[in-house]
């Protein structure tokens, strides 16, 4: 190896490195903020842990609403880092302010999570991007996978902290909580930093004359170009529903519990401490499906996630004890990291680089759009049914068909499957 060589493959490892920390920064949020503690304060505030449903269903459709567009505008060069910085400082902002809602107002707790949501989503859609000027075409499947799984490991780290802060302070009382909004994002900005300091966008498309109108243009374009690349098209839409039941466990795992096991019995510190050891659990599985996914080819992989996710529901439908939730837990550990680091490797190598962001603008309209289904279903169904058990069920069908639908896909690398699509449209 020239002296050439090594210097751009140090560079390389050293944008890997800077865009993996940024998941282990962002991931305290996902763990305090979407899965554990925010759902436990709005039931306090509320009364309803089910209502959650509805607040997050509203952050998607905004996030999705919103994301080819700012896609469109970001992929202009030097764009990418500000509209990251600013949706990332967004969620930073609006979660530390989670912490200074008076209690019982929880209309206002549920708007400002609304907002700490769509600055976190919007940074994802920016950072999701990036992973194209970071690494190779190669390397993908293993940097993605490794931004989860150290992501997973890193976030037990604050998420520790805040337990022993809401233990020390009273498991109910509300002050350890607002501690621990603030603890999220402080950590989430400190992970930041590397990212920001040490990534560039490598690929890009030229600022024109009028910027507002080129991007719609190309928005325009860019929808023609996934409808006409067939492959394209149908792993957004087998992912539109199996990561629909994804996120809607993660969002909903906590308040589902709550619900079907019961406030009174169900020991709050005992759950959430289920919740760290799983995180820890997810660590070394993230890491594994992207070796696996070298020998076994990157769709096989995602398909063995979701049929763990299926077995993981049908499980949960007949969960009635703490350690049923703790077993629950590790499943989903299983395959929740692998799934979300495949799916965006997967992407990132069928797509045109320069038109990273577009593409991913519209791989998180289909997620997002897609996360609104879940939450929504189950808490319409507990409002119909009065029955919190059956919500599980109304997201099994998600898993079912986004699985059917990977079996359209073609089998092979997807570069090489999309060039030749390109070829012959």
């Amino acid at each position: 190896m020239s002296d050439t060589d090594a210097v751009a493959l140090k560079a390389e490892r050293k944008r890997e490195r800077s865009w993996i920390l940024y998941d282990c920064g962002e991931s305290a949020y996902s763990m305090a903020i979407t899965t554990a503690l925010f759902p436990i304060v709005l039931g306090m505030y509320s009364g309803n842990d089910m209502i959650l449903g509805y607040y997050s269903s509203l952050a998607s459709i905004i996030v999705a609403v919103i994301s080819p567009i700012l896609g469109t505008f970001a992929d202009y060069k030097d764009k990418k880092k500000r509209f990251f910085a600013f949706f990332a400082l967004l969620g930073m902002v609006m979660t530390v302010a989670l912490a200074f809602v008076p209690k019982g107002d929880w209309v206002t707790l549920a708007w400002i999570y609304v907002i700490s949501t769509i600055g976190y989503a919007g940074s994802n859609i920016f950072y999701d991007a990036f992973l194209t000027d970071v690494t190779s075409d190669e390397r993908m499947d293993q940097v993605s996978a490794k931004g989860f799984a150290y992501g997973y490991i890193a976030s037990i780290i604050p998420f520790g902290i805040c337990l022993g802060v809401i233990y020390f302070s009273g498991m109910d009382q509300l002050i350890g909580y607002q501690i621990s909004f603030a603890i999220t994002a402080l950590w989430w900005a400190l992970f930041t930093v590397p990212l920001l300091r040490n990534v560039k966008q490598r690929f890009y498309i030229e600022p024109v004359a009028n910027p507002v109108l080129g991007s719609f243009r190309r928005l325009a374009q860019t929808f023609r170009d996934i409808r006409k690349l067939k492959n394209v098209f149908l792993f957004l839409l087998a992912y539109f529903f199996y990561i629909d039941g994804v996120d809607t466990i993660i969002k909903m795992v906590v308040p589902y519990a709550r619900s079907v096991l019961g406030k009174d019995s169900l020991d709050v510190f005992l759950l959430l401490g289920i919740l760290l050891v799983i995180q820890v659990v997810a660590f070394p599985f993230a890491l594994l499906f992207g070796k696996l996914a070298t020998r076994f080819g990157t769709l096989f992989m995602i398909r063995v996630a979701i049929v763990i996710y299926i077995v993981s529901v049908s499980f949960a439908y007949f969960m009635n004890s703490i350690v049923h939730v703790f077993i629950l837990g590790i499943m989903i550990a299983f395959a929740q990291g692998g799934i979300q680091a495949l799916s965006r490797s997967y992407f990132a190598r069928m797509i045109p680089k320069e038109k990273s962001n577009e593409f991913f603008g519209f791989y998180n309209i289909f997620g997002k759009f897609a996360a609104i289904m879940g939450p929504a279903i189950m808490a319409a169904i507990s409002d119909l049914t009065k029955q919190p058990r059956l919500t599980i069920l109304g997201i099994l069908p998600l898993f079912l068909i986004g699985f059917g639908l990977t079996w359209l896909l073609p089998k092979g690398d997807p570069e090489r499957n999309q060039m030749s699509e390109e070829a012959t449209s």
